[in-house]
């Protein structure tokens, strides 16, 4: 149906016709970027988060809407029934593409990620295409039919205007609001269902000119079907997608605006995974959190003011609570979920017995980086425990400038403790931390120590003074004695020191030392 052949008489149906044509321009501009960027975290969350997954996928998924706009080029009839089943498809694929991939990631072991990465490519580039078709298309609708309304020039200037404003929606919208609130593979569902929803007002709107009716419907129908299954079972498949994952029961399963955060349960004990890394295990934690914080609490004798940043898990708090001379203990921890299931749940606090609600105890939630440039506090100790430098924003945490503030907190006889990955896996990636703190002017004493779930694991001490040893330790130690604390400042040929540049905010060599280094094993 010819929608300009009685303008006159139907200009309230035309009216109709170029909003709802408008409409689905800002629809199908936020629905690929939502499925670009569900790519994109998707690729960060499972493969590393870093610059490289979202560089490629983003690269892959313009390239791939380059070719869909060339193609666009030899659809010359049928314009509204190509346009309807493209974004079917469009719906449907990008729709199901977060709950397939992360399915996916479950049946593969970590060491056979080839397959994922080929599914994840093939999926953007599907996608990407299908996108690459959908508004060339929407254009030539509305130049058919609204010719005498548009000029060429008005016509690619209203249509593009509606395409990056619906962009810019979901770009603030995505971090903001739709994962935190909805998770990755609801927010991809609940845009497929947008997509399908344009698909049905094509239909409706252009029934006249649809040869085979009955068959669009029918297929609108079974879209919006498996859509709305697919939402409803969501929380279902995440479920069941962990489970097969981690491969042990699981006590807590739960999103905060920062992280995914599960705590399973097996026959070896509890665990705690950050985004699918692990962080501790309850059997050998006590080995980690010893080695972390008593060679410097004890060294310093009897520090009565300490910082923690990270650690919101209360494990490291545990322990120096166990220093009589402790007056105060300030926790910064970014994610507040994080310190709020340590502090309540029953199994977690006898984990960290009960440290996050002793009266000593200071929380505060708060980015590390910007609370030290922010406050003056000096510190007799200072325990850094960060998660390991696999993305950029946990990079900035181990730079020069970072510590340079860590330095300027810490106290003329205090020492200060940085969790530092492991020097026997990620060797260049422990002594550029090692570096990076002899850059700041600081005197450094590396050491490791075995941590059967996490191997052979380092630390460095870090002081304006040279670290000497302890006279006691506290009672009731499980792994550290005075007697082998020695022994763990010895490197053997394979975990001795290697040349490593400074990491700085500028160049973040760490995040891609770490990640070549750990990337090898798997």
């Amino acid at each position: 149906m010819d929608l300009s052949a009685d303008e006159s008489q139907s200009s309230s149906r035309i009216s109709l016709a170029e909003v709802l044509l408008l409409a689905s321009v800002f629809i199908v501009a936020a629905c690929g970027l939502v499925y670009e960027l569900a790519a994109g975290a998707l690729a960060s969350y499972l493969l590393g988060d870093s610059i490289l997954q979202f560089s490629t996928v983003i690269g892959t998924y313009l390239f791939a809407m380059g070719i869909g706009s060339w193609l666009s080029r030899y659809f010359e009839r049928q314009l509204v029934a190509h346009f309807l089943r493209i974004e079917l498809l469009v719906g449907v694929v990008g729709g199901l593409m977060p709950a397939a991939l992360f399915c996916a990631h479950s049946f593969l072991p970590p060491a056979s990620l080839a397959p994922f990465r080929a599914l994840l490519y093939g999926l953007v580039l599907l996608v990407g295409l299908l996108v690459g078709l959908e508004i060339p298309l929407v254009m030539r609708i509305m130049k058919r039919h609204f010719r005498s309304r548009y000029a060429l020039k008005e016509l690619v200037s209203q249509v593009l205007t509606f395409d990056y404003l619906g962009a810019l929606v979901v770009a603030l919208a995505f971090p903001l609001l739709l994962v935190p609130q909805l998770g990755l593979i609801r927010t991809g569902l609940a845009f497929g269902l947008l997509n399908v929803a344009v698909a049905v007002w094509a239909l409706v709107l252009f029934r006249h000119e649809l040869r085979a009716f009955a068959a669009h419907a029918l297929a609108c129908g079974l879209s919006v079907a498996v859509l709305i299954g697919a939402f409803i079972a969501s929380d279902a498949l995440t479920s069941w997608s962990e489970d097969r994952f981690y491969g042990e029961h699981i006590l807590v399963r739960e999103s905060s605006d920062y992280q995914r955060i599960v705590v399973t349960e097996g026959h070896g004990g509890s665990r705690l995974f950050l985004n699918g890394n692990l962080q501790f295990n309850s059997k050998d934690e006590y080995r980690y959190h010893e080695a972390l914080v008593h060679p410097a609490m004890a060294a310093q004798g009897a520090p009565k003011r300490v910082l923690v940043l990270g650690g919101g898990d209360g494990l490291a708090v545990r322990e120096i609570l166990r220093y009589a001379s402790v007056q105060s203990v300030t926790l910064v921890e970014l994610d507040p979920h994080m310190t709020r299931l340590f502090s309540t749940l029953p199994m977690l606090r006898k984990l960290n017995a009960d440290s996050l609600l002793n009266p000593k105890l200071k929380i505060v939630n708060a980015d590390a980086f910007g609370w030290l440039e922010q406050n003056e506090a000096m510190f007799d100790v200072i325990v850094i425990d960060f998660p390991d430098p696999s993305n950029f924003a946990l990079g900035k945490l181990y730079t020069e400038s970072f510590y340079k503030l860590v330095d300027q907190h810490l106290a003329a006889s205090g020492y200060a403790v940085v969790q530092t990955t492991s020097p026997l896996v990620a060797r260049r990636s422990f002594w550029t931390v090692v570096t990076t703190l002899e850059a700041v002017g600081l005197t450094t004493t590396p050491y490791h120590a075995n941590v059967p779930s996490f191997g052979e694991w380092g630390f460095v001490l870090a002081s304006r003074r040279p670290w000497h040893m302890p006279r006691d330790l506290p009672k009731g130690l499980r792994f550290l004695t005075l007697d082998d604390l020695p022994t763990l400042m010895i490197f053997p040929p394979d975990m001795g020191r290697v040349p490593t540049e400074v990491n700085r905010l500028s160049n973040q060599v760490l995040v891609r030392e770490f990640e070549q280094e750990w990337g090898q094993v798997h």
